[in-house]
């Protein structure tokens, strides 16, 4: 069972959630007081809130398919980072954390084969 790895990746999830929308929430602001009417920090959250969806995504399908969710999971950890880094930090530790041990932690049935 990978129960660790799905719980780690669901709260980074939902925290990435929050920072997206705390980025967005900025960039609103940004946008209302800067000349342009736009910011950038707006369609970063965005890729930050795609981001933690891909992690949640990555969370359930690593109970199945550990290598796929793990891939999944570490790219929305990095993803996420570069797009709205520090608002992001608490989810890229979380998730980042289970999508190591996605790839690296060995299920039961490959110790009692070998």
């Amino acid at each position: 069972m990978r129960t660790t790895e799905f719980v780690l990746g669901l709260i980074g999830g939902i925290f990435g959630f929050l920072g997206a929308i705390l980025a967005l929430f900025i960039g609103g602001v940004d946008a209302a007081f800067n000349e342009t009417g736009s910011s950038d920090l707006t369609g970063l959250g965005w890729a930050a809130f795609l981001f933690s969806a891909l992690a949640i995504v990555g969370a359930v399908v690593v109970k199945s398919k550990a290598k796929v969710g793990g891939v999944l999971l570490l790219i929305s950890a990095i993803g996420g980072l570069i797009s709205i880094s520090l608002f992001y930090a608490i989810s890229t530790i979380l998730i980042g954390i289970a999508g190591l041990m996605a790839l690296i932690k060995k299920d039961k049935e490959d110790k009692m084969a070998a």
